[in-house]
């Protein structure tokens, strides 16, 4: 896996770059720990964009896009709105699996968030959580068309992980077992942004933890040698043994 220093792209408030693996670019934003992240792969001549991050990166992916060829698609890991965020701003068609369509393209994209169960989140996320979302989402997206499992794009094959969002995809590059996951796993506590060891989504923002949980073993079958999630670190190492273990842990 090819790695590299990261490049600031403004000020403390703006975004990093730094290259993911071969082809991949990892764009890191959010303040103030840079903890979305928004894949943007070598196309052709252009690129893909997979997952949007939050609207205030907008401005930063179109510019790095333009750098590299031009933003030819936007490919949503799923339509939560740290995830849909930017993708109205970019002004390219914007894809996701069938079954998240009608989330990515409504006012609320997540209507099964488990918010309201205030006893699932920490004191401080019960109040800040709501109130990030709505700063973070640009609204609803228009869906150009849909891929669904098995399809290839820009040279990785689509999987289907539901269970935190219905329509959750990943992309799967066989020849260096590379997996890009969005919100399959996460690789940090959501409510504090610390990073940490490899989990299952939180409860509070999943449609099926159950299914979530055998998502995730379906990652961890595919035996991939480094996994990138939709925030904060990727797994690497012994990858297969600490997703089922991150499975089978509460």
């Amino acid at each position: 896996m090819t790695g590299g220093s990261a490049r600031e792209l403004g000020g403390r408030l703006a975004p990093t770059l730094e290259q993911a693996a071969d082809g991949v670019w990892l764009m890191r934003g959010g303040f103030p720990h840079r903890i979305m992240n928004v894949y943007l792969i070598e196309d052709g001549g252009g690129v893909t964009v997979f997952d949007a991050g939050i609207k205030d990166m907008t401005k930063w992916i179109r510019q790095v896009g333009d750098e590299m060829g031009g933003i030819e698609r936007v490919v949503l890991g799923h339509g939560h709105e740290d995830h849909r965020g930017a993708a109205p701003g970019l002004d390219a068609p914007v894809i996701c699996h069938p079954d998240e369509k009608p989330f990515a393209e409504s006012k609320d994209p997540s209507p099964y968030f488990h918010l309201k169960h205030l006893d699932r989140l920490k004191l401080g996320g019960r109040y800040t959580m709501p109130l990030l979302l709505r700063l973070w989402d640009g609204g609803p997206v228009k869906i150009a068309s849909t891929v669904s499992e098995g399809d290839r794009i820009a040279g990785f094959d689509v999987v289907h992980f539901p269970g935190h969002a219905p329509g959750l995809i990943g992309l799967w590059r066989e020849p260096d077992r590379l997996a890009l996951v969005s919100d399959t796993l996460y690789t940090l506590d959501p409510q504090t942004g610390a990073p940490g060891h490899p989990r299952v989504p939180h409860a509070a923002f999943n449609r099926d933890t159950e299914q979530a949980r055998a998502s995730l073993r379906k990652l961890a079958a595919l035996e991939p040698e480094v996994v990138w999630a939709g925030h904060a670190e990727p797994v690497r190492g012994d990858v297969r043994a600490q997703l089922e273990h991150a499975a089978d842990t509460t």
